[in-house]
């Protein structure tokens, strides 16, 4: 069982929690999510397997989850994109924010979660167990897709989009 680390408004660990009790009890707990990019400028997003404990067949970016107890959030972000996507890349943190969110199924993410941006062209290989398919697209077609399919895209993922543009914005000047 997975214990996550629950941290305080500031990401100051507090303690910690069984992975689906802190879904369950909507406990805020430190979270990541990679965001990959292609020499095109476009972004790597996957479709989540539909079998998953909650957001089953939505699309997202490229991978999030929890660090362990004691692991850096790096360290953390880049074995999880290995899991997931079957490659690894030099990760940068970009910002952190926080989001909670319920869903159908009775659980809810209340996360603090860092964002991480990386940069890869070579061969994405998917585990079976955690995606159902993958591809590339610009911000702005994701944006309009959004805008016309809300409900295709996780939670996190709508809200961290915005802030992402944003933040790459301030980096390009």
């Amino acid at each position: 069982m997975q214990q996550l680390i629950l941290v305080n408004n500031l990401d100051e660990p507090i303690g910690v929690a069984e992975k689906m009790e802190a879904h369950q009890k909507g406990l805020l707990h430190r979270a990541f999510s990679v965001f990959i990019f292609n020499e095109e400028g476009k972004m790597l997003l996957q479709q989540r397997a539909i079998n998953k404990y909650h957001s089953g067949g939505l699309w997202t970016n490229a991978c999030c989850s929890h660090p362990y107890v004691g692991q850096q959030i790096i360290e953390a972000a880049q074995n999880r994109l290995q899991e997931e996507m079957g490659f690894t890349t030099q990760l940068n943190k970009a910002f952190e924010f926080t989001y909670k969110a319920s869903f159908e199924n009775g659980l809810i993410e209340n996360e603090y979660d860092h964002v991480l941006i990386g940069n890869y062209n070579g061969l994405v290989s998917p585990s079976i167990t955690e995606v159902n398919a993958y591809c590339y697209k610009t911000v702005e077609e994701i944006q309009e897709e959004i805008i016309e399919h809300p409900t295709k895209y996780t939670a996190w993922f709508k809200i961290a989009l915005p802030l992402l543009k944003s933040y790459l914005s301030k980096v390009k000047k």
